[in-house]
């Protein structure tokens, strides 16, 4: 059996003797019918050529979950294991570079599940950055000489979530750049919100910010969102209460580097990057 794989032995409802039922948990990485038919027709369809048509095109189905292995598992993508079935590393990572040319994987993990009702007080969360290292060469998009790791190359992953804590956007830049400069793009990247009839929710009531958003400039622009600024201010002491309710932005940016290839930024591209990040924040929001 596979280590992985959980095992749970417990009493029948008598007491009597070991029922011994061996339940095998799903992989993180496994895609039911149900999911797949909901991503499924947000994929391209590549139609294929009638004369020379070439080696059967492989299941988009299996190439996702081969994606989604290697954003759970860190692995190479030459490392991918065969015998999964997924394909080859090189199949899923052009499939994965495929997609996102064509808008689809920011499509495919837009907003928070379906189903998710609206909070009865909506407001938002933008996240400190965190910044993750990046051993590519130098110089790549997206990345900048962090001022707190000796100068070196990396980038930064930036997150901003409901009072709940589902993923609702998410950014990256360079390792450079201050937690600040990504709030009015956070803000408005910030998808419509589903759950109820009527017109949906663009917009929430309130945002919190900690000390390090405390910028007349940016208090402005957020009141030009029609979206009222609570940020704390700097000099004044610990204990405002803010902690109690932006914890949930900290818990959501440890979620999502339980996937393992967020964790160091291996992707030259940052659009593949990105990509990973998406998926993340959708799976992490729907439970995953």
């Amino acid at each position: 059996m596979d280590p992985r794989e959980m095992i749970f032995e417990g009493l029948d409802h008598s007491g009597t003797g070991d029922l011994g039922v061996r339940v095998a948990r799903p992989k993180p990485w496994e895609v039911d019918d149900e999911l797949w038919a909901v991503i499924e027709p947000l994929l391209p369809k590549v139609e294929r050529r009638i004369r020379h048509p070439g080696r059967k095109r492989h299941p988009d189905r299996l190439v996702f979950q081969g994606i989604l292995f290697v954003l759970h598992t860190g692995v190479a993508w030459e490392h991918l294991p065969q015998e999964l079935g997924f394909g080859s590393g090189m199949t899923c990572w052009r499939r994965l570079a495929e997609w996102t040319e064509a808008g689809r994987v920011a499509t495919t993990a837009r907003g928070p599940p379906r189903g998710t009702p609206r909070r009865k007080r909506p407001g938002l969360l933008p996240g400190g950055g965190r910044r993750l290292p990046h051993p590519g060469v130098k110089g790549e998009a997206k990345t900048g000489r962090s001022p707190v790791d000796r100068g070196r190359t990396g980038s930064k992953h930036h997150l901003i979530t409901d009072a709940t804590g589902i993923p609702l956007a998410a950014t990256l830049t360079g390792g450079n750049r201050n937690d600040v400069t990504q709030l009015i793009p956070l803000l408005q990247a910030v998808p419509h919100v589903r759950g109820k009839r009527g017109r949906p929710r663009r917009r929430p009531d309130v945002v919190l910010d900690d000390r390090g958003y405390d910028h007349d400039k940016y208090r402005r622009l957020v009141w030009d969102l029609g979206v009222k600024p609570q940020i704390a201010r700097r000099g004044t002491e610990h204990g405002s209460g803010l902690g109690t309710q932006r914890w949930v932005v900290e818990r959501a940016f440890a979620h999502l580097h339980w996937f393992r290839r967020l964790r160091i930024r291996w992707e030259i591209r940052d659009d593949s990057h990105e990509a990973f990040l998406s998926l993340a924040c959708c799976t992490s929001a729907g439970g995953g």
